[in-house]
């Protein structure tokens, strides 16, 4: 079992900047990917980034490249979201995830954390 913990949300001012993070507890290393997905109400969770347990390889959606960026610290067990520039669209939950394959569909995590609150503002 991977135990995953989310923080860093809040409510931030239209063109702020936040960093989430996801700590990774238990097994770590029955997981070759993490990855952040968002979810607002009544709409799918969305893939944000992913990032391989190396640190090498990392992917994000289209529409979030150059304002996000996910990142992670090995050592700490730790994964990044740093988001910039954020957007009142951006108001989501987000949620940590940890898998084996390099995927942008959800069903490929096993692992979720609880999510955390971003909320942008106009």
């Amino acid at each position: 079992q991977v135990q995953l913990v989310e923080s860093g949300g809040g409510l931030v001012q239209a063109g702020g900047s936040l960093r989430l993070s996801c700590a990774a507890s238990g097994r770590t290393y029955s997981h070759n990917f993490m990855a952040w997905f968002r979810q607002t109400p009544g709409k799918e969770r969305e893939f944000v980034a992913r990032i391989s347990r190396s640190g090498i390889s990392t992917y994000s959606a289209s529409s979030m490249k150059g304002r996000f960026t996910i990142s992670g610290d090995n050592a700490k067990n730790t994964v990044y979201l740093q988001m910039n520039s954020l957007k009142p669209e951006d108001t989501a939950v987000y949620y940590c995830a940890a898998g084996w394959y390099a995927s942008t569909e959800r069903d490929q995590y096993t692992y979720w954390g609880q999510g955390t609150q971003v909320t942008v503002s106009s």
